[in-house]
């Protein structure tokens, strides 16, 4: 079997995507037809010394070419998809608040404990170039990735090339201001986009209807404790039929469509993908959200706009776009 195994290793072409997160790193060995063979994973334990993550980014990387059953010269290269200011072309992170990079120069230290070349990017963007590779973006010329989770994250995809931006920190499609005035943001703005969109904005609009209607099943589902809303109590108790939970919902959406409608405004993407745990509603927020946005979209009388999808590839975008990132 090993035989047979290197065998196709010398005509199989192999990447490896690594995926830094503030929770997990995940490694993961992509074939040439853009599919995930093996993985392995480690915590981030953040905050801590840059060296120590990228010591187990590395240690991840090995462990996955050692479930694949390759060795490290076997890739063709090495890509990291990392929060954050990524200077592609220097590999130096140049700020991450999730994570507390400040100029750590990510690629010399990956190459010299891996010696193969490696590739680095801002995570957003990784997973939106996975998708556009091969997700459901895959085959547009032009894409957009928006992904609602903890914030809301942005990677724009532009003729085939990720959309970086002068400074490559691009495609902060979060910190559009979409309510002058609005919501506190971390980045110091008020009223941006993701103080609305993201699932922390969800939690809190689900809060404030909670507070105006003490009968809302919404308080059941928690056990009396509003501190253990998530991101899925008002989509769950709208389908129970609860007048409160809908009311969330519909203002979640709301604000999504402006979001959304401004950055199809902006870039008139053939495809717009949205990622992140919420998008996991399916059609309760897809078939809303689209009815708004027809209405709302510049473009709305064009014979082409851009086609609103889920993300086809879940977890594994950012992986898949690291590992691809040699492309691009």
């Amino acid at each position: 079997m090993r035989a047979l195994r290197a065998m196709e290793n010398d005509f199989m072409k192999y990447y490896a995507g690594i995926d830094l997160g503030g929770t997990n790193i995940v490694a993961g060995i992509v074939d040439e037809s853009y599919n995930i063979v093996a993985k392995a994973s480690v915590k981030t334990n953040s905050p801590r010394p840059a060296q120590e993550i990228m010591l187990d980014m590395a240690k991840a990387c090995r462990e996955a070419c050692e479930n694949a059953g390759i060795q490290i010269s076997d890739l063709q290269w090495v890509g990291v998809g990392s929060p954050g200011t990524a200077n592609s072309d220097t590999g130096v992170i140049e700020y991450s608040n999730n994570i507390q990079f400040y100029d750590v120069p990510m690629a010399t230290f990956l190459q010299e404990q891996l010696k193969t070349t490696v590739y680095i990017d801002n995570d957003a963007n990784a997973a939106a170039y996975g998708e556009y590779m091969a997700g459901a973006a895959k085959g547009a010329k032009n894409a957009v990735m928006v992904t609602l989770g903890t914030g809301v994250g942005g990677g724009i995809i532009v003729d085939g090339k990720i959309l970086r931006g002068a400074n490559f920190a691009g495609a902060e499609l979060g910190h559009i201001v979409i309510e002058v005035d609005g919501r506190q943001c971390t980045c110091a703005r008020k009223g941006c986009f993701e103080t609305y969109s993201s699932a922390t904005g969800l939690i809190k609009t689900t809060k404030e209807e909670m507070q105006k209607n003490k009968l809302s099943i919404m308080w059941q589902m928690v056990d009396g404790d509003i501190n253990k809303v998530s991101g899925r109590t008002a989509f769950d108790a709208m389908r129970k039929g609860d007048k409160s939970a809908k009311a969330a919902v519909d203002l979640y959406i709301k604000f999504l469509a402006a979001g959304i409608t401004n950055t199809i405004n902006i870039f008139q993407p053939d495809i717009l993908c949205l990622g992140g745990g919420i998008s996991k509603e399916g059609d309760y927020l897809i078939n809303p959200l689209k009815e708004i946005v027809s209405r709302e979209v510049y473009s709305r009388n064009s014979k082409k706009n851009a086609k609103i999808v889920t993300a086809a590839l879940l977890n594994d975008a950012g992986i898949i776009g690291a590992a691809l990132l040699g492309y691009n």
